[in-house]
């Protein structure tokens, strides 16, 4: 059964093209489930001059056309789901607080997606992005979104805290029931629990999320009760795998802290048939407890599939016949010699040659309707987008979510510079894209620091800080970027994982000196795990930056825009890992 299913899985990765068989009573019926997953706004594509020619991919556009095409080679028989975190991440999507995505989803005609931690980030409808008074609805800008949506957005697992119901503006249970081919398929979402330290905790502070196995089961047995013939969990948490070659080969995947590997741990085999997984915009296309499991990269640059047969008289899968898809690059141009549209990847080659790309024997086109529907928004945002802001940068100023990197170093000294500050800390997972070489304009910033968080300042004594750094550095959101400090870290994530910090000159830290903190207000409300050990600390010596005239990305900018320096890369050095190699189930997520 293994090498048949292998078989399937090759022939469909190498992109053959099969006619479907005439239908007949005993043939199987043929499920195929697109997944998306961590779209963060990006409905418009995107696009890297190579030589005299411009690569172009990912967008709204583009994707339209590879759906097109599946739903030509599958009639009936096509379900489009995404994984969550539509939203956040571009300027079309932050000033349109994500209608310009849900226009795009409605247009793709999606038939269901999970809620993500992002999906909160906008807080009330309109400029604010979290509550200034009782008068403003932390979750209005959601609930906009989800009238608005001709799909439904689900999570079973969102509870109120205090009276342990379900949100009354939240519709449903957090699952549906759709019809294929004469079959019926139960949909349900899934969000992390992690979304309190993941997206701006004071919009959450009403919410319990529950964890994920016990809610699966019981989203499974419901939709069964209901009649479901088929069951797929869309679930916005993930996990890591270093190769995806062989989908029944797990041993480079991070089963231990993945947070959709435990959820399948608790989950009996045959409760979900497919798991459509995200969060962790890590490529998987796995079998997981006997479950098959995809994830792409996100950010619209990609999506998986997986194909399901069910026995049309058991009307159950037939698992044997499942086979899974890992990414397809949403390509509108490709490199001719490798078929790829990964810019990465591109820029280690020589001779780039690009051409039309092709799926499935098509040619991909955008789809005009779609442009047309993204127009006005896509033209309301332009001329912010590409505002040059007079400033250079010479060479890629990289990101690394797993150690010291340039461009956190250059954006915790820039702040640190223009607060006059002691410290600086910054948050990895903040830091959503690399600034690449060349005139820099807004848009380039935008799209590294999408978030819209106030400046926040601490004033904190030596005790304090070194608290709120083993806090930072003892949990599993990657490596803190620093400015003013030397820091020493045990290379793998762990409780006690900081092994010394002093100032930058080295002098030790003075447990009775006050320093002056600064870091985004996401931090200093409590985000990415650091909330009880804020708790401790007076609010008097805590500034969220609510009153300031510049948001965090904007002050920036216009610090920038004053020294008109060129922007590079500080020397590395001020954050140093010992010890050996971690073992795969140590890593973070």
């Amino acid at each position: 059964m293994r090498r048949s299913a292998l078989l399937f899985f090759f022939l469909f990765a190498c992109r053959t093209p099969h006619a479907l068989a005439p239908a007949a009573d005993d043939t199987p019926i043929h499920l195929t489930l697109i997944g998306t997953n961590d779209f963060h706004g990006w409905v418009e594509g995107q696009s890297e001059v190579f030589g005299d020619a411009t690569l172009r991919f990912g967008g709204a556009a583009t994707l339209a056309s590879y759906v097109a095409i599946a739903r030509e080679k599958n009639p009936g028989g096509v379900l489009l789901l995404d994984a969550g975190d539509l939203f956040q991440g571009t300027i079309a999507s932050n000033i349109t607080e994500g209608a310009v995505v849900i226009d795009m989803f409605n247009a793709l005609q999606y038939d269901a997606a999970a809620i993500g931690n992002h999906e909160f980030d906008y807080g009330p409808v309109g400029p604010l992005p979290v509550p200034g008074d009782s008068s403003h609805d932390p979750f209005g800008a959601l609930k906009a979104r989800i009238a608005q949506a001709k799909f439904p957005l689900l999570s079973t697992n969102i509870y109120e805290l205090d009276s342990r119901r379900r949100p009354a503006w939240l519709p449903g249970e957090g699952w549906t029931i759709v019809e294929r081919k004469g079959l019926k398929i139960g949909l349900f979402g899934l969000t992390t629990p992690q979304t309190p330290v993941t997206t701006m905790p004071i919009n959450v502070a009403t919410l319990k999320f529950n964890a994920l196995g016990p809610e699966a089961i019981s989203a499974a047995k419901a939709l069964r009760e209901h009649g479901a013939d088929v069951v797929v969990a869309l679930v916005h948490a993930g996990g890591k795998c270093a190769s995806w070659a062989d989908p029944y080969d797990v041993s480079t995947c991070d089963l231990e802290s993945g947070e959709v590997f435990q959820m399948l741990k608790e989950v009996p085999e045959g409760t979900v048939d497919a798991v459509i997984a995200g969060h962790t915009h890590q490529v998987m296309a796995h079998f997981i407890h006997g479950t098959p499991v995809v994830e792409s990269a996100g950010l619209g640059r990609g999506f998986s599939m997986i194909e399901l047969y069910v026995d049309p008289q058991k009307r159950k899968v037939m698992p044997e016949a499942t086979r899974l898809v890992p990414t397809i690059g949403v390509c509108e141009t490709v490199d001719e010699a490798t078929g790829s549209c990964d810019p990465a990847v591109l820029r280690k080659r020589e001779g780039v040659s690009l051409v039309p790309a092709k799926w499935q024997g098509q040619v991909i086109r955008p789809d005009p309707t779609l442009q047309k529907l993204l127009a006005p928004a896509l033209k309301q945002v332009s001329d912010v987008q590409r505002r040059p802001l007079g400033v250079t940068v010479p060479k890629m100023v990289g990101r690394n979510y797993e150690a010291e990197s340039g461009l956190g170093s250059l954006l915790a000294d820039s702040l640190r510079t223009l607060e006059k500050a002691d410290v600086v800390l910054l948050n990895p997972g903040g830091l959503r894209a690399d600034l690449k070489p060349g005139e820099l304009t807004y848009g380039a910033v935008y799209e590294v620091l999408p978030f819209d968080n106030a400046i926040a300042t601490l004033t904190l004594n030596g005790d304090e800080l070194m608290a709120l750094l083993r806090a930072a550095y003892g949990g599993k959101k990657g490596v803190f970027q620093v400015s003013g400090l030397q820091v020493t870290l045990e290379r793998c994530p762990g409780p006690g994982r900081l092994l010394g910090a002093t100032l930058e000159n080295g002098q030790a830290i003075d447990p009775a000196h006050m320093y002056r903190v600064v870091m985004p207000d996401f931090l200093a409300r409590g985000g990415d795990g650091l909330m009880n050990t804020l708790k401790t600390i007076d609010p008097a010596r805590v500034d969220l930056g609510g009153n300031r005239p510049l948001n965090f990305r904007d002050a920036l900018v216009s610090y920038w825009q004053k020294g008109r320096a060129p922007l590079v890369s500080p020397a590395l050095g001020r954050v140093s890992l010992k010890g050996d190699a971690c073992h795969k189930e140590a890593l973070g997520q």
